[in-house]
């Protein structure tokens, strides 16, 4: 009997998805396609090798119907969607900290400010060594060790030791754990005395309110001009990338637009209260913008309002819509399709299957398309015009920039990947910051007097060598002679590495970018009469 009562409500559960998607893409489900579904359960329930999960087997039902419909409709346990919904609500409970894993050992990169470890004391370079009295170094120590072990409910405490460079004997914390937001604005500051820059990762419920606060702030500092990176930001909430988008145009202007077979059209527009309606704007995009950042790119081209520079986005072009289960588990489903202000759709074909979808993006490498715009070919069957100035943009896959860059390959060696790969160079950034951490911040008090005079010397990066070395990584014979190019990359991005280990992220982005040629061509196509020769609006 209780083998008869788990087929019954698998077979239940079952038909109920089959009804419920049925306006979708089955069809309607007919007494026979149900009698078939039960029989061939009841047959895997009889005669299989295996006793049978039930919930496993509910499960995988769920996903192979979800992957048959279309690469972004995907269940989600309760634990798969608590862990997938932190960085879009913007929030987790932990102890706050950045941290990173060098030879086994918990490395604290910073505390976040205002968070239960800063209030603690807990200082950038501490190596946490114990949790809760137990040794947290060596092998088993991952990602998901750290998260296990720190993480936890709010209100509840967590003690660790830590080991400080300096420190005779190691210093005990009691943390309280707490909620930690988490930044969707990786950086924001001033890329010329006229030119702001904000580098947005995601677009979270937290999104408008740190864009809000940054670009104030950035106004204050005499921001005329905005470049928003968009590069690498794979999306978010529909209705905050309207409300960002909304922030760059006068009333009334069509932003994005959605509709499915089951979904009538929703018109999203903007309205009269935009902050940056005036003043030249330029958004970076590259294969890894989707979704939200389309939204939000299109928009911008589509009315001229702006210019796009990098290179050619994601291409998703569809609409998830939450729909909960009983057990806190859940569907994200695609309901619609949304289309940008010209009626372009920029979703790729997926008609091929999940895998061969996501291996556009190898494909796209493998093709020269990212080293050269020449590899790339629209049909003049999706070719669209801009509201104002009647430009060709295009659709049926991803959003193509004004203004092509190419990945940059010449400047990373491969000695450079392999240390990056290995997490070398890294280790060795946070281990020399450690050990003249003091000198340092006595002789750069800010970021600004250590971006304009501290400089990777040649005995610095001797010293980078031979700490490689000595985890048996030197350049193979042919590498020997690294192009000054190679080399100036290498010394930018340890720098940069430097300035996040003694200050904060946002520092090691603004070093970096001094050698982003999608940042340094947006500076220029904003300084020069781009603008005003393109007939674009500022």
């Amino acid at each position: 009997m209780k083998r008869f009562d788990s087929i019954y409500r698998i077979t239940i559960l079952a038909c109920i998805f089959f009804l419920s998607f049925s306006i979708l893409s089955f069809g309607q489900v007919s007494q026979a396609q149900m009698e078939k579904l039960q029989r061939a359960l009841q047959f895997i329930e009889f005669a299989y090798i295996d006793e049978l999960d039930d919930e496993k087997i509910v499960e995988d039902a769920i996903r192979g119907m979800l992957r048959e419909l279309d690469p972004h409709s995907v269940y989600l346990s309760a634990d798969e969607l608590r862990r997938a919904n932190e960085p879009l609500e913007g929030s987790f409970e932990g102890i706050g900290i950045q941290f990173n894993l060098v030879n086994d050992t918990i490395v604290v990169i910073s505390p976040i400010p205002g968070g239960p470890s800063e209030k603690v004391g807990l200082m950038p370079g501490d190596k946490i060594v114990k949790i809760d009295g137990e040794s947290s170094y060596g092998s088993k120590v991952t990602n998901q060790y750290v998260q296990d072990k720190l993480r936890g409910e709010r209100g509840s405490n967590v003690d660790v030791s830590i080991f400080r460079t300096g420190a005779r004997e190691l210093l005990d914390f009691t943390i309280t754990r707490d909620r930690i937001p988490i930044n969707s604005i990786d950086a924001a500051f001033m890329a010329t005395p006229e030119i702001g820059y904000i580098k947005l990762n995601r677009f979270s419920r937290t999104s408008m309110r740190e864009y809000r606060q940054a670009s104030q702030d950035l106004m204050d500092q005499g921001m005329k001009h905005l470049i928003l990176d968009l590069n690498y930001n794979s999306g978010g909430y529909l209705d905050v990338a309207k409300d960002l988008a909304d922030q760059f145009f006068d009333r009334d202007r069509m932003i994005v637009y959605t509709e499915g077979q089951a979904t009538p059209r929703q018109e999203f527009k903007s309205t009269f209260r935009g902050n940056f309606q005036e003043g030249k704007l330029v958004v970076l995009v590259n294969e890894g913008s989707a979704s939200a950042s389309e939204i939000l790119a299109g928009a911008v081209q589509d009315w001229d309002r702006g210019l796009l520079v990098g290179r050619r986005t994601f291409g998703k072009g569809l609409v998830q819509r939450p729909f909960e289960l009983p057990d806190g588990s859940a569907l994200r489903l695609t309901t619609a399709q949304y289309h940008t202000p010209t009626g372009r759709s920029i979703q790729k074909p997926y008609d091929e299957g999940a895998e061969q979808y996501y291996k556009d993006l190898s494909e796209r490498l493998s093709s020269g398309e990212l080293v050269s715009p020449d590899n790339i070919t629209f049909p003049d069957s999706l070719q669209y015009l801009t509201k104002n100035n009647k430009r060709v943009v295009y659709g049926g896959g991803g959003i193509m920039p004004d203004f092509f860059i190419p990945m940059d390959t010449n400047r990373v060696s491969e000695f450079y990947s392999r240390l990056l790969r290995r997490g070398t160079l890294n280790s060795f950034g946070i281990e020399y910051t450690n050990r003249h951490r003091a000198a340092l911040s006595e002789k750069y008090p800010d970021v600004d007097s250590f971006i304009e005079n501290f400089s990777v010397d040649e005995d610095l990066m001797d010293e980078l060598y031979a700490y490689a070395a000595n985890r048996e990584l030197t350049p193979e014979e042919e590498e020997e002679e690294e192009t000054e190019e190679a080399v100036a990359f290498m010394k930018n991005q340890l720098k940069g590495l430097i300035a996040r280990n003694l200050f904060d992220f946002a520092a090691y982005t603004r070093v970096i970018m001094q050698m982003n040629d999608a940042y340094q061509k947006a500076i220029t196509i904003i300084e020069d009469d781009t603008f005003e020769r393109l007939n674009i609006r500022h």
